[in-house]
């Protein structure tokens, strides 16, 4: 069987998506198969497709190769994938979202779905984007012979919001990267994290991207409220400010409440600091308002870090009880909830001994084993 995989992500900095190819397709890697792997990324640099190679170490892989198709978003989908898979088909093409163009019947097709929070949020997408997902995302949903959905909650939301056939939604979970479950503590490099992004002695944590959806400005203003009683912990909001769809009211609610000095923004961290990032926290935060999954909350877990959560479907399902919740519809609840995992060493105590637990029932293998599945049965035309 020969696999196409959509790997344009790998190498992006961005964030949680990019995490789930890159992780999958390096356990896929792991697992013992003749079946043959083509990974099709829009990157021609050879630098960098070198170490997006060694990353997913498939070096000395023969049954594992990049290939490298240069095209603008809309043109790869169109005409230059397609195009190719029309003159080198592939058994099944795994991407996500939006499906290519003009392929073969013959070629199934799988796409992942992480969420549909444009659906919910439309306020909260720029017009050309939300035009194109409103437009092509029911395409595409036709198209594909399986989707994957990451979470019970999306799969759900993707059966009852496009009328599609449950048996059609596979769910796999996302997991973290190894890296996080490894026993090493590694204090000296740890200290120059800190340094590195100028980080504070004692802090409350959010990474992730600063879309409007994430909720920041109610973290900022919850902090803002309970600021005088939390012993001079800070707050560090790691992200790109610079990236697509910045929510502009967190530059205001700072320059409102008069936190310049207390709310800190490192910027993009690099997936090799990331970890140390979360060890050195005092807690972490997601009060998103729409998640698919919540990969951040594995993450901080891992790191016995004691977290803070929305209280959302969709991470109640990944934390359990791994996580304190609060309610997006209350302030007043948002700050007592930040005092409390930031004071209550009791608390603090039960959260990080729960989370370490919940942790362990994620794993990219188990995802990949069941992928590579879902890849079988499809080829074999058995129902998944």
């Amino acid at each position: 069987m020969k696999i196409g995989i959509d790997i344009r992500l790998i190498g992006k900095k961005r964030t949680g998506d990019e995490a789930v190819f890159f992780n999958l397709v390096k356990n896929l890697a792991r697992i013992d198969t003749d079946h043959e792997f083509e990974l099709f990324t829009d990157i021609s640099d050879e630098k960098t497709l070198s170490e997006i190679k060694n990353k997913l170490e498939i070096g000395g892989k023969e049954n594992f190769n990049i290939i490298s198709l240069p095209a603008g978003k809309f043109k790869w989908n169109f005409w230059t994938l397609s195009r190719y898979l029309r003159k080198n088909p592939v058994d099944i093409y795994h991407t996500q979202y939006i499906t290519p163009w003009f392929v073969p019947k013959r070629i199934k097709i799988v796409t992942v779905i992480h969420d549909i929070s444009f659906n919910f949020f439309p306020k909260f997408i720029r017009f050309s984007d939300l035009f194109f997902l409103k437009t092509l995302i029911p395409i595409s949903l036709k198209r594909a012979d399986k989707i994957i959905a990451v979470s019970e909650f999306t799969k759900n939301e993707i059966v009852k919001f496009y009328k599609i056939a449950p048996e059609k939604v596979e769910v796999v979970h996302n997991s973290v990267g190894e890296e996080f479950l490894a026993d090493e503590t590694l204090a000296a490099y740890a200290s120059r994290v800190a340094d590195k992004y100028g980080l504070p002695e004692k802090f409350i944590l959010y990474i992730g991207t600063l879309q409007p959806r994430k909720n920041i400005p109610m973290l900022i203003s919850a902090y803002a409220k309970t600021k005088k009683r939390l012993d001079g912990i800070k707050l560090v909001i790691c992200g790109n400010k610079n990236a697509h769809n910045f929510d502009k009211r967190i530059e205001e609610i700072i320059k409102v409440e008069s936190l310049e000095k207390d709310v800190l923004f490192p910027g993009f961290i690099d997936e090799n600091d990331k970890i140390f990032v979360y060890r050195l926290a005092h807690a972490f935060v997601l009060p998103s308002l729409y998640e698919g999954f919540g990969i951040p909350l594995l993450e901080a877990m891992s790191q016995d870090v004691p977290v803070l959560s929305a209280d959302i479907t969709s991470l109640r399902e990944v934390a359990q009880k791994g996580a304190l919740y609060f309610d997006t519809s209350s302030l007043d609840d948002f700050s007592k909830k930040l005092y409390d995992i930031s004071m209550d060493s009791n608390l603090r105590r039960e959260l990080t001994n729960s989370g370490k637990t919940r942790v362990s029932s994620f794993s990219w293998q188990n995802s990949a084993k069941k992928t590579l599945a879902i890849y079988d049965k499809l080829y074999h035309n058995e129902a998944v």
